[in-house]
């Protein structure tokens, strides 16, 4: 058996940390939520969610022994991940912060679409198969191709294949009736963002809750395998401001600043930077 990349908290950091220098390259999905879910829950042991990821990946192997087309891998990826394990999305708690942590997702076997489909990218590419999420709004959805066939997964939903004119009617639901399918809505989300996106979810609920350190701890994660991200050191830099770490937060926003990709935005971080030091004086 392979052994675990981390097994506590300093060494799920140090994992993070070292995806920052990947770039666009495919990361270590399952292991990489599970290093984020850690954060929160430092004192849990990892072994039994390594282990069953690692079993995710060994079962579906097995399922698909003779698995070619894309509709028959699918079906692979079912009969383990909903059929076997029971997975599947959390309509009735749908904004529990647990959806999102990925060691919570395995204890209740429910979750958001993104964490589960994170569960679906580990197992399909332990197999070496080519699936990806996809940058569709709202709802995280999959891509699962072989040969010349390509089909949109649902993971929150079963894992049920979705035609056009279903993704059309899900667009319509999630972004008004005015809006259509663009080839933008099929492209493939990078890894890194779909941990961000995975994240994303926890840092707004707590935002929103005022739970501030809370939401801070979270955007620090984040930044482990995210540094370049301005948008993070800019919330992290108004937080730490909020929580009266003035020069946390200035630090934060020098960060920002530099990585700042346009003139106008630059200059919004400078002047949120000139009231802070105004606090110090």
């Amino acid at each position: 058996m392979t052994a675990a990349p981390f097994s506590d908290r300093t060494g799920a950091d140090a994992f993070l940390s070292g995806l920052a220098g990947l770039g666009v390259a495919p990361l270590p999905l399952g292991a990489a939520a599970l290093a984020l879910a850690c954060r929160d829950r430092p004192r849990v042991d990892l072994g039994r969610y390594h282990q069953h990821l690692a079993t995710l990946a060994r079962e579906v192997g097995e399922a698909a022994a003779t698995a070619a087309s894309a509709a028959s891998r699918i079906a692979a990826l079912n009969e383990v991940i909903v059929g076997h394990h029971r997975y599947a999305g959390d309509t009735l708690t749908y904004e529990d912060p647990q959806n999102a942590n990925l060691m919570r997702v395995i204890d209740r076997r429910k979750g958001l679409p993104v964490a589960l489909g994170i569960l679906y990218l580990h197992a399909g590419r332990a197999q070496g198969w080519k699936i990806a999420g996809l940058a569709f709004p709202g709802h995280f959805l999959l891509r699962l191709e072989s040969h010349d066939e390509r089909l949109v997964i649902d993971p929150f939903h079963g894992g049920r294949a979705r035609d056009a004119a279903e993704l059309r009617e899900l667009l319509k639901a999630i972004a008004g009736n005015a809006a259509e399918l663009e080839p933008r809505h099929y492209a493939a989300a990078s890894d890194r963002d779909i941990l961000l996106r995975l994240q994303n979810n926890l840092k707004l609920r707590l935002i929103d809750g005022q739970q501030l350190a809370s939401a801070l701890a979270v955007i620090e994660g984040m930044l482990l395998f995210a540094p370049e991200q301005a948008g993070l050191w800019r919330e992290a830099g108004l937080i730490q401001a909020e929580l009266g770490n003035l020069r946390a937060g200035i630090a934060a926003l020098e960060r920002c600043r530099a990585l700042a990709g346009d003139e106008a935005a630059g200059r919004q971080v400078a002047a949120l930077l000139q009231r802070l030091k105004a606090q110090l004086q």
